[in-house]
């Protein structure tokens, strides 16, 4: 078992009074709860939920680290210090509202689809995957794909439900922890260990502070 982008003058300020009134306005709503998790020793994924940043602490897990979250914009860095959470969870606050989901703790059912998102300096992916299950293994097991193969650094990719497909829609259920290889049927099979409802709650129950009283600070780089 291994855990292991010419248009002509006439034109322009056509384009400027579109972008006040749609992307430049709209571009404070998040486009993806996704963050990375950026420390001394290494990057690693987090969400964040309406409770704050949710990561799992493998590189960082204490100190300061760099947040990069995604606005309508382009990415932007905010700065924090780490809090753990318990049970190999942290947690970090920023100033700035970041793109958050709400989190769920529903009971997932072998073959039930869920979805895996994670996000490289490039790049975000998604990929709709299927729950397994194994009697040697106690908690939520994943199918794997390529984007999660080889990467140490999607570790923390977020596992959703999302019943209508809209981004919107979007509720956290688990953080990606790992992979394991079992043999089934004298055959190796690669599945994703998943950080599930059993313990994501101490987000909730952390500072208990949603919804949240004080007021968010808003920068030009991410208005």
């Amino acid at each position: 078992m291994a855990i292991s982008f010419h248009r002509s003058r006439s034109l322009l300020p056509v384009v400027i009074l579109t972008c006040l009134l749609t992307s430049c306005v709209g571009s404070r709503k998040g486009v993806d709860p996704t963050v990375r998790i950026m420390g001394e020793n290494g990057t690693e994924l987090g969400v964040t939920t309406h409770y704050g940043v949710l990561f799992l602490g493998r590189y960082s897990n204490a100190g300061p680290v760099e947040i990069e979250a995604v606005f309508g914009d382009g990415p932007s860095i905010e700065f924090s210090v780490i809090e753990p959470l318990g049970a190999e969870l942290y947690t970090a606050e920023t100033t700035a509202r970041l793109p958050a989901v709400p989190m769920t703790f529903q009971a997932l059912k072998p073959g039930q689809k869920v979805i895996l998102r994670g996000r490289t300096a490039k790049r975000s992916w998604q990929r709709s995957v299927k729950v397994r299950t194994h009697e040697s293994v106690h908690g939520i097991l994943l199918e794997t794909c390529r984007e999660m193969n080889g990467h140490p650094d999607q570790i923390g990719a977020g596992v959703f439900l999302n019943k209508t497909s809209r981004p919107e829609d979007l509720r956290l259920i688990g953080l990606v922890s790992g992979r394991i290889t079992l043999q089934i049927d004298g055959k190796s099979k690669t599945y994703l260990t998943v950080k599930g409802p059993e313990s994501l709650w101490r987000m909730v129950t952390h500072k208990r502070q949603f919804p949240r009283t004080r007021k968010w600070v808003y920068r030009d780089d991410v208005m």
